[in-house]
């Protein structure tokens, strides 16, 4: 696993888009990894191990850069994704969730791939993104009825944020369940209740345990 990951991360650094899509296509399509090996051991593990080079400005742009190509590579895999759920799952289930990032919560990569898993379990997942105005994401709750709604919060700095956008949604709709997940909620551990969600995320089963399936332990 760690062989693949750091042929990953040489093909990545020189910023080649074509080759880094065409190396993980190939880990799935030869069968070496599933996809969720891919998002766990390979993609995700690479956006957290960019290495600072002490030019502030430089690593940013890097870190977009690299955000950017492995987004490409995640939107490439939904039909893995949709695999995955029909040869594994086998369950399509009726309930809608969508996963959203709280205002000022650029980081939305982590959302976007918490979304295939959802998909993976058969949920009706929609992925609204990252900073949607409270306003504009309000509207789509009173608008389409959502059984879960997902928080996902990158930066601790947004946790003021995302407790705000909980309460609002409450007002709008007190059935809809909400979860939340993300770095910042790993980080807080068990003071992530001051969110006051329905459920915490940290690992792929905590995903399943939702709807009281079971399945091997793989971080999210």
């Amino acid at each position: 696993m760690e062989n693949y990951l750091s042929e990953f991360n040489a093909i990545i650094l020189t910023e080649d888009r074509e080759k880094s899509l065409k190396y993980v296509m190939s880990l799935l399509k030869d069968k070496h990894l599933s996809i969720i090996e891919v998002y766990e051991s390979v993609l995700t593990p690479s956006l957290n191990m960019m290495e600072s080079t002490g030019d502030l400005q430089a690593d940013i742009w890097k870190e977009h850069i690299r955000t950017s190509i492995i987004r490409t590579i995640v939107e490439n895999c939904y039909p893995y994704v949709v695999k995955e759920r029909d040869d594994k799952f086998g369950v399509i289930s009726e309930k809608n969730i969508a996963v959203i990032c709280p205002v000022e919560e650029y980081h939305e990569l982590g959302a976007r791939m918490i979304t295939d898993y959802f998909t993976m379990l058969g949920y009706k997942a929609t992925f609204v993104g990252g900073n949607t105005p409270k306003s504009v994401f309000l509207s789509g709750v009173k608008s389409q009825k959502m059984d879960y709604i997902a928080i996902s919060i990158s930066n601790p700095y947004n946790l003021i944020s995302a407790r705000n956008t909980i309460e609002e949604i409450r007002k709008v709709d007190k059935e809809v369940r909400i979860i939340v997940g993300g770095n910042a909620i790993a980080k807080l551990g068990e003071k992530a209740q001051i969110l006051h969600a329905d459920y915490y995320l940290t690992t792929f089963n905590d995903i399943i345990s939702i709807s009281g399936g079971h399945t091997d332990e793989t971080s999210i």
